[in-house]
C-alpha cells in the first residue's frame, strides 16, 4: 500500500491587489481571505481579472500594488519556483515526450528531492487520481480525462501549501467534464488542500465549491457559498450570472412592490434604490394549484412555448403584463400529465421565500 499524499493546509489572503497595464485596471482593489483547506472558485465572464487573480497567486504577474500571503509567508514578490504551490492549466501543460510517471515526478526532480523517495510519492500519486499502473504510458496513449488526472497528479505530488487550477475542464465534453467535476470535489474533500480554482462556468463552480467569489471588470462583486449565491445574489450582475435567472423590473409601492401594478410579498427586505428587479429563477416557479401555499404570489399569464431538453421541458409563459417568464417540469409520465397546450392560460405561483428583489448593478 503506498504512502498517502498530506498537502500542507494553509490559508491565503490577499490585501487591495491591483493590476495596471498602462491606464487599464486587470485587478481594481482586490481583498480576500481564503480559509485553509477550502475549495474557492474565481467565477466570471471573459475579461473580469480572474486569470490575472491566478496569475498573481502563482507569481506569474506582478501587483502593481498589494499584498498577497500564503499562511504566515509574504509571497506577493517571490518568484514562482519558491511559493511551494501546484498548478493545474488549462491545456494541462504535460510534457508530450515524457511517460505519465516522468510527468507526474518532474515537480520532485526540479525541486531536487531525492531520488529514492519518488517511487512511493510516485504510486500514491497515481492511486489517488485512480491512474494506478500507468506510469510507464505514453501521454498520446491518454484520453482527455486521464491526461486532466496526470496533470492533476503532477500539481499534487510534491504535497503543496496552494493547488491553483486555470479552467482545466473546459477542453473536455460535457459528460466527461461533469464527472470529473464530481471526482476533483471527491478528491478535495478525502485530501483538505487548499484549491483556488478559475472558470467562467457557473454550474461548475455550484458544484465543486466551498465559496464563489464573483468578479466583473476586475472587482470582487459578491464572495458566497453556492446557495447564498444562487439564492441571494447582491445585484442583478450576480443574479443574471449564476443560474437560469430572469429578471422583471419591479416598483416600489409603499412598503412593498408591485410587477406592472400587481402587488408583490416578499420575505426579504428591500434593497434601496428605485432600479430594483424581481430575481426568478425557473425551479422556483410552479403552476399554481391546490397545493399552493395562500401566501403565494400568483402571475396569470398564457403559455407561449414548450421546450423538450431531455430531462426536463422549459415553459414560457408571457405574464398579464407583458413579461416573458419560464418554468421547467421534469419529463416523465407526472410532468407530461401537468403539460400545458400553447396559448393556454395558466397561473404561475412564486412563494414570498423565492421572492428575491436585487438592485441595478453599477
Amino acid at each position: 500500500m503506498p504512502t498517502s499524499l498530506h498537502p500542507q493546509k494553509v490559508g491565503v489572503t490577499i490585501r487591495n491587489a491591483v493590476k495596471r497595464y498602462g491606464t487599464f485596471s486587470a485587478l481594481d482593489d482586490v481583498s480576500i481571505d481564503v480559509a485553509p483547506g477550502e475549495f474557492l472558485s474565481i467565477l466570471g465572464p471573459s475579461g473580469s481579472g480572474k486569470t490575472t487573480l491566478l496569475g498573481l497567486l502563482g507569481g506569474f504577474v506582478q501587483p502593481t500594488s498589494g499584498s498577497i500571503h500564503l499562511g504566515d509567508t509574504d509571497i506577493t514578490h517571490m518568484p514562482p519556483h519558491k511559493r511551494d504551490i501546484g498548478i493545474v492549466f488549462q491545456n494541462y501543460a504535460l510534457f508530450p515526450h515524457m511517460t505519465v510517471g516522468e510527468n507526474i515526478t518532474f515537480p520532485l526532480r526540479a525541486r531536487r528531492m531525492p531520488k529514492d523517495q519518488w517511487p512511493a510519492k510516485l504510486n500514491a500519486a497515481l492511486e489517488m487520481v485512480e491512474l494506478t499502473g500507468y506510469a510507464d504510458r505514453a501521454i498520446s496513449a491518454l484520453s482527455g480525462g486521464q491526461r486532466q488526472r496526470v496533470a492533476l497528479a503532477r500539481a499534487m505530488i510534491f504535497e503543496p501549501r496552494l493547488i491553483l487550477m486555470d479552467e482545466p475542464l473546459s477542453a473536455l465534453d460535457k459528460q466527461l467534464r461533469e464527472t470529473m467535476q464530481l471526482e476533483l470535489k471527491q478528491l478535495h474533500a478525502k485530501l483538505g488542500a487548499t484549491i483556488i480554482y478559475v472558470t467562467h462556468d457557473q454550474r461548475e463552480a455550484l458544484t465543486m465549491s466551498d465559496r464563489i467569489a464573483v468578479m466583473k471588470n476586475g472587482r470582487l462583486v459578491q464572495v458566497d457559498s453556492p446557495k447564498e449565491l444562487h439564492d441571494r445574489p447582491c445585484d442583478s450582475f450576480v443574479a443574471s450570472f449564476i443560474g437560469e435567472a430572469m429578471l422583471l423590473p419591479v416598483t416600489r409601492n409603499g412598503a412593498g412592490l408591485s410587477l406592472d401594478g400587481q402587488a408583490l410579498r416578499s420575505a426579504h427586505p428591500l434593497p434601496a434604490g428605485n432600479d430594483l428587479f424581481l430575481t426568478v429563477h425557473s425551479e422556483k416557479l410552479a403552476f399554481a394549484g391546490p397545493q399552493t401555499a395562500p401566501e403565494a404570489n400568483l402571475l396569470p399569464g398564457r403559455v407561449e412555448s414548450c421546450l423538450y431538453q431531455g430531462e426536463s421541458v422549459r415553459i414560457f409563459v408571457t405574464l398579464d403584463g407583458g413579461q416573458s417568464v419560464s418554468l421547467r417540469l421534469p419529463s416523465n409520465h407526472s410532468g407530461w400529465q401537468m403539460m400545458p397546450e400553447q396559448g393556454q392560460p395558466v397561473t404561475l405561483a412564486l412563494h414570498p421565500e423565492d421572492t428575491i428583489v436585487v438592485p441595478k448593478a453599477a
